[in-house]
């Protein structure tokens, strides 16, 4: 019991360490592979192990209208999320920003559930919403941070913000009900066609094997796709970690300091305090938005 306890009180901050090193492992396999060639190995791995995952749980399998979903859920979270944070990473966004742009996910969220949900956006989240785009003009003031990537890397960056705020509004109205194990199937292998295409039209495909490419590929599969999902969903069957979805919020601030001691990627004072106003923003928008609708996580 004693046990129990305690691995429920430790998972929320083992979760929040292994989440954030999504981002260092895209940077760390990246010189050795195009973008969206990465992540077609990726989710094809992912897939064929969801596969057996799903045969010999003998999950049921969702219906055409479920699949449909799926599909559409897959193609935003895991295609213009991943595919997202993948091209501003190889365009040289550093990791910590790349992080941060999508965790501003719930500030952009509540601006748009009101028409389609049905929500209303009180004062404290109108008030998130703008302490939050303050946090990212002082993240952004140092102009030799916003040279260091791409105008290419830096639309990326921003079409992933949008890719798992839709995805996640997406996902709350259509794929409550799917067994999530059968779903991620599903959204995975729509999200790898996505990345398959994309690697034929715009990539060469050439790849460079080495320890460094092995090791993030293998991370990302079973630590990411399969460990650090199936530790979200443990935490939310649990009431004693009902508000580990803050804790989303301090994925930036770890994926920054992976980056200066693995990378000597390096923010000034001002920019470390605008990510912590845009912590404390999202939190303020986030609680505004707790008393209305219970907070939906999706999956990397």
């Amino acid at each position: 019991m004693r046990m129990s306890h305690a691995a429920a009180s430790a998972a929320p901050m083992i979760f929040v360490f292994v989440w954030s090193t999504g981002f260092i492992g895209a940077k760390y396999g990246l010189p050795y592979i195009e973008p969206f060639t990465f992540l077609v190995l990726r989710m094809a791995l992912v897939v064929l192990l969801h596969l057996l995952i799903v045969w010999l749980a003998r999950v049921p399998w969702p219906d055409a209208s479920e699949t449909k979903h799926s599909v559409v859920a897959g193609l935003l979270v895991h295609g213009l999320y991943l595919g997202g944070v993948f091209v501003a990473i190889s365009q040289g966004v550093p990791a910590g920003i790349s992080a941060l742009i999508p965790g501003l996910q719930p500030i952009l969220t509540s601006t748009i559930a009101n028409r389609w949900l049905g929500e209303k956006v009180g004062t404290l989240q109108w008030a998130g919403l703008a302490l939050g785009l303050v946090g990212v003009v002082l993240v952004l003031h140092d102009r030799t941070l916003v040279g260091s990537g791409s105008l290419l890397g830096w639309c990326a960056s921003f079409i992933s913000l949008v890719g798992i705020a839709l995805g996640t509004l997406y996902q709350k109205r259509h794929g409550g009900n799917i067994d999530w194990r059968s779903g991620n199937l599903v959204q995975y292998a729509a999200a790898c066609a996505l990345f398959a295409v994309c690697a034929l039209v715009f990539e060469t495909g050439v790849i460079h094997w080495t320890g460094q490419l092995v090791f993030a590929l293998a991370w990302l599969v079973l630590v990411m796709s399969l460990g650090a999902v199936w530790l979200m969903y443990w935490l939310i069957r649990r009431s004693a970690a009902a508000g580990f979805a803050s804790l989303f919020y301090l994925v930036p601030v770890v994926t920054a300091l992976f980056a200066y001691l693995l990378f000597d990627e390096r923010l000034d004072p001002l920019s470390i305090g605008g990510m912590v106003v845009c912590a404390i923003g999202v939190v303020m928008v986030n609680r505004g938005a707790a008393s209305r609708v219970p907070p939906v996580v999706t999956g990397d």
